[in-house]
């Protein structure tokens, strides 16, 4: 983890109102979750616009932090950092009062129990999807042992759902998560399922169980371990200490699991059931009018978080028909706000947004939207309605031409496998139509002067700011984009390009982006506000993480470390703070070059990748404290 994701936690820690305004924390693919106390403790604005927060959204009835791909680090920070638990995992009796309307607390139940499933599902999903496919194009064997391994890989969180679904429940219910599990395995238990198979007629205490089969089932286990919750408090309030961990499971086990097979299980099922049979039937009204509204509308309920509503209709129609309609429409709004800053990328002439939106598509096309809607279209609307219409037309192709999916995969290109089957051929055209129509379109009605603080007149005709020098460049640009840092140069001296530098470590870009000074004096000073990481013994080489949180290597000259520190004299130690300007290191150029060294300085951005791009300045020769680097976040 980053000394910029440690950075980025404090400031969310500071934003939310401290760790004593925080029930609870947990983080999906891109968005810390968190549930507050008191929401006007809360600085949304100030937030909104910390360096590694793309935007804060409140829906159902969480204070969302949408960090982006590293918000595993970040949130990992805010563990670090705090006495808080992760949401999913805390293992606590104390309960938090709901707030808010019925439909907030359906949305924060659901997600709370399905968002930490995602990443096995869809990554389940999309091999599923490939074993599929390769079946259909003869690679592999139905009768052979690689299609058993290969599919039991990737149809054992289906066959096995009800399990992972009462890991998740029990923490969200704050109940024992082994016992929920014994429930979920007495339901997928494979004499109940032969039983169900055979058409047996079975009796408990003399009253017939329906049995139903329960694999790949959602709501029946959930109804469970939120009955198993009420129970286990039951017992445990009169059982003693001393035998209350033996006879509390036993007789919830005793309790719940009858009970789950006479009533909870059944109803369950019958629930699921009518969720898939009542998509169904509003799908084969008009699977056109289904897709444009699915695609025009899905961004719309991401934003609000109302989308997980949709994961148990999705999960219900794999567990009874087999396979899923939604699922292949869904996937064209989200390659439409790909393709949206795909032909901002090919329009702008502003090159931070250029940047950003270059970035934003890769991370759309794998279906991540949310840099891209909150960073981009959302916030300059016309791309996001623009992104909308292209969706909404993929994706009534996709239900024009009954696209399937056979498992369940998050929406993106590695998704397409799984829609493998009826319509596969018409889903491909309608997520190519969404794409590029909604970059069409994008191309053609965005406009430079839509961008905040930029006007026609900031860049020049081959797009290059018109400013003079890179930093008044970077500051006449849309500074609502991006985040960025100025590095000033610590040597005065020649500049030259990183791939001069004869040393591959350095020149072939391993260590870093960044840039060389061939200094003209043995003075070195700060490039930037920070903490000295790290002094070399030798003094050849120091680092500093900045204020910002990009972390640089300045390191004098190449191989000068077999000097053993002769003609370096340090100024400072390791954890001392520094400002700009500040003298690190002093050092006899002259002596060194005698000894038969080269002294031109790489100065690298050593966690570079943390960064949207590494701008460096054009001019030939620096000052001290004169521009050198931007690193754009």
């Amino acid at each position: 983890m980053s000394a910029k994701d440690q950075e980025i936690a404090k400031k969310v820690i500071e934003g939310v109102g401290g760790e004593s305004n925080v029930s609870s924390v947990f983080h999906c693919a891109t968005r810390l979750r968190f549930k507050l106390k008191d929401t006007s403790k809360a600085d949304k604005d100030g937030l909104s616009k910390t360096p590694g927060v793309v935007t804060v959204v409140e829906s159902g009835g969480q204070f969302q932090v949408v960090i982006g791909n590293n918000v595993p680090e970040v949130f990992k920070g805010i563990m670090d950092q705090t006495k808080l638990k992760d949401a999913e995992s805390a293992d606590n009796s104390e309960t938090t009062e709901e707030k808010g309307s019925w439909l907030n607390r359906a949305v924060d139940l659901i997600s709370s129990i399905f968002s930490p499933l995602l990443g096995a599902l869809a990554g389940a999903g999309v091999l599923k999807g490939l074993v599929a496919l390769f079946l259909v194009l003869g690679w592999i064997n139905q009768e052979s042992g690689t299609y058993l391994i290969l599919n039991a890989a990737s149809d054992s969180v289906f066959t096995f759902l009800p399990v992972f679904l009462a890991i998740t429940s029990s923490r969200r219910f704050k109940t024992n998560t082994f016992v929920s599990v014994a429930i979920a395995g007495a339901l997928v238990y494979p004499a109940i399922a032969t039983a169900q198979g055979a058409g047996a007629s079975l009796y408990f205490l003399g009253i017939p169980i329906v049995l139903v089969t329960y694999t790949s089932t959602v709501i029946p286990i959930i109804l469970a371990v939120w009955v198993q919750s009420y129970v286990e408090r039951f017992f445990a309030s009169f059982i003693h200490q001393s035998v209350k961990n033996i006879l509390v499971p036993m007789f919830t086990l005793l309790v719940v699991v009858p009970l789950t097979f006479l009533a909870f299980g059944p109803v369950g099922n019958i629930v699921s059931e009518g969720l898939a049979s009542g998509y169904t039937w509003l799908y084969n009204l008009s699977p056109i009018v289904a897709g444009l509204i699915a695609g025009g509308f899905w961004q719309v309920f991401v934003i609000f978080g109302v989308h997980w509503g949709f994961v148990p209709i999705m999960l219900s129609n794999l567990g009874e028909l087999g396979y899923d309609t939604m699922l292949p429409m869904l996937a064209a709004p989200v390659l439409a706000q790909a393709g949206a800053v795909l032909g901002i990328f090919l329009k702008t002439k502003n090159r931070e947004l250029k940047a950003l939106s270059g970035s934003t598509t890769v991370a759309g096309i794998f279906g991540i939207t949310e840099p891209a809607i909150y960073g981009i279209t959302l916030k300059y609307k016309k791309p996001f309605i623009l992104a909308c219409i292209g969706g909404a037309v993929g994706a009534a192709i996709i239900g024009a031409g009954g696209g399937r999916a056979i498992s369940f995969a998050l929406p993106s290109v590695l998704a397409i496998p799984a829609y493998v089957g009826t319509g596969f051929a018409m889903t491909v055209v309608g997520i190519a139509v969404a794409f590029f129509l909604s970059a069409l379109l994008n191309f053609v009605f965005f406009k430079d002067a839509q961008v905040e603080g930029t006007s026609a007149a900031a860049v020049t005709a081959d797009g290059e700011p018109a400013s003079a020098r890179p930093e008044e460049a970077v500051s006449a640009s849309a500074d609502s984009l991006v985040k960025k840092e100025i590095i000033v140069s610590p040597l005065e001296g020649e500049v030259k390009p990183l791939d001069t530098l004869p040393d591959p470590a350095f020149s072939s870009g391993a260590m870093g982006q960044g840039i060389v000074v061939d200094p003209i004096s043995g003075r070195l000073t700060s490039p930037a506000a920070g903490t000295v990481t790290t002094v070399f013994p030798t003094g050849h080489a120091i680092g500093i993480t900045t204020d910002g949180g990009a972390q640089l290597l300045i390191h004098v000259g190449v191989n000068t470390v077999r000097l053993k520190g002769q003609f370096f004299d340090k100024k400072v130690q390791e954890g001392d703070r520094v400002e700009v300007g500040q003298l690190l290191l002093e050092f006899d150029l002259e002596q060194i070059k005698a000894a038969g060294y080269v002294t031109a300085t790489p100065v690298i951005v050593t966690n570079s990748a943390d960064y949207l791009d590494v701008l460096k300045t054009t001019e030939s020769s620096v000052n001290n404290g004169g521009y050198l680097l931007t690193a754009v976040v």
